[in-house]
């Protein structure tokens, strides 16, 4: 189960419109029916707007992982939007290898280093 935090995390994520994330700095829950026609931009292709949430899936996990010992990223990252099998449905193992670890311990956010207590 997802902490209080994680969960809101998730929500923010997955609510997001990443369609336009290249082209300008949105506020968060941007919707882009919502821009004047002068600010609107072609969409990204799905694909690509897909990778960006991800990335921003994956940032934000680093930290979660790192401050919650009963993270779930592919809880997570499913709460965030994000397509967590594979074409073949199996458990894409690409979500957790996205994050900075060793072995199941999270490396401290802004370094490749792990705490030695």
């Amino acid at each position: 189960m997802l902490s209080r935090l994680a969960e809101q995390f998730a929500a923010e994520i997955s609510n997001h419109y990443w369609g336009d994330a290249p082209y300008r700095a949105d506020r968060a829950g941007h919707r882009p029916e919502d821009d004047h026609p002068s600010r609107r931009h072609e969409p990204l292709p799905a694909p690509q707007a897909d990778n960006i949430r991800m990335n921003v899936m994956w940032v934000v996990a680093q930290v979660l992982g790192y401050n919650d010992p009963n993270f779930d990223v592919y809880e997570f990252a499913e709460a965030s939007g994000v397509d967590t099998t594979t074409s073949t449905g199996r458990r894409n193992r690409g979500i957790e290898y996205g994050l900075r670890r060793d072995g199941d311990r999270y490396c401290k956010p802004g370094t490749r280093d792990v705490d030695e207590g």
